[in-house]
């Protein structure tokens, strides 16, 4: 509790300025985050803001891969209409992220981070790309602890009504999703910052992880129902049967080089959800320190480059 007292109280770092836009589709818009050569674009989680990507100024992935000669480009999905209650995650693909990558005029490296992984290997499937990089993406579900995957279930038999009615699955409902998976880290990280030196960069980051974490708009309901039904309780994605725009998405048959990266103590995405592609990165930081932690840069980051820059 004194942890929480503290974290509340804490004063906050200036917001980032948001990037410029280079493209837009409807709600959704690519953000430039300038830099030269091929372009990158990155596709974070419809949960959450995009954000964690660009956390604080000196240690954003963003600001340093366009530093390393990429054209570094930013999926930023916005808040859903009303009218798009139905929308489901297939359709952010098909609506928003092929479309603001063909707004590129050239094929484009991709990145995906998390369930954004998940989303741009169904859109490297559906539009040419470079090269895919997946980030702690989920693909078998079945790779969830049982427990996990009944914590999960369970939660959206309980929301499920009153998402229907809203249209929307809020943030606040997802966020207890994601507690869920780890209980005890959940109450762990705040007393182990009520120990913390107030004004340490480690503890400024933790502020800035816990404040993008509790953010961002909702889900539709259509994307809440396929996160829930279809992947987490049917495992369509690792059962070979998800379907996006009329075509089965398989990781066997991309047509361009990837990299998947997992991690072995991730407990949001479990190394055994990944796709199974056979290029992989195998690190040991948690599923937001490997974006974010201060090894990231070193385990995550510069394999990242290396890998676009040999597929550039």
């Amino acid at each position: 509790m004194e942890g929480l007292r503290t974290f509340e109280a804490a004063p906050r770092l200036p917001p980032r300025a948001l990037a410029p836009i280079l493209a837009s589709i409807g709600r959704a818009k690519l953000r430039d985050f300038g830099g030269s050569g091929p372009p990158l674009i990155f596709v974070p989680s419809l949960i959450n803001p995009p954000t964690v990507l660009d956390l604080i100024e000196g240690h954003s992935l963003l600001e340093w891969m366009a530093a390393q000669g990429f054209r570094v480009l930013l999926v930023d999905w916005g808040s859903p209409y009303p009218s798009e209650r139905n929308l489901d995650i297939g359709g952010h693909i098909k609506r928003y992220l092929v479309p603001l990558i063909e707004t590129i005029g050239e094929p484009a490296l991709l990145a995906g981070y998390c369930l954004g992984g998940t989303m741009a290997l169904a859109a490297a499937s559906l539009t040419k790309v470079r090269a895919l990089a997946l980030i702690a993406t989920p693909w078998n579900f079945s790779g969830f602890p049982e427990v996990a995957r009944a914590e999960q279930i369970s939660l959206w038999q309980a929301a499920q009504s009153s998402a229907n009615r809203l249209g929307m699955m809020p943030m606040e409902i997802l966020q207890s999703g994601f507690w869920r998976l780890d209980p005890a880290r959940t109450v762990g990280k705040f007393a182990d910052f009520g120990a913390m030196e107030r004004t340490s960069s480690h503890a400024q980051r933790f502020i800035a992880v816990e404040d993008w974490a509790n953010d961002g708009p909702p889900l539709t309901f259509g994307a809440a129902r396929e996160a829930f039904e279809d992947f987490f309780e049917k495992n369509l994605t690792g059962n070979g049967a998800w379907c996006v725009g009329g075509a089965i998405i398989d990781p066997t048959k991309l047509p361009c080089p990837t990299l998947d990266i997992i991690s072995t103590v991730d407990r949001i995405v479990p190394a055994a959800s990944a796709s199974g592609l056979p290029n992989r990165l195998v690190l040991g930081l948690g599923h937001v320190g490997m974006i974010v932690g201060s090894r990231a840069p070193e385990r995550l980051w510069q394999p990242l480059a290396q890998f676009m820059s040999s597929n550039a």
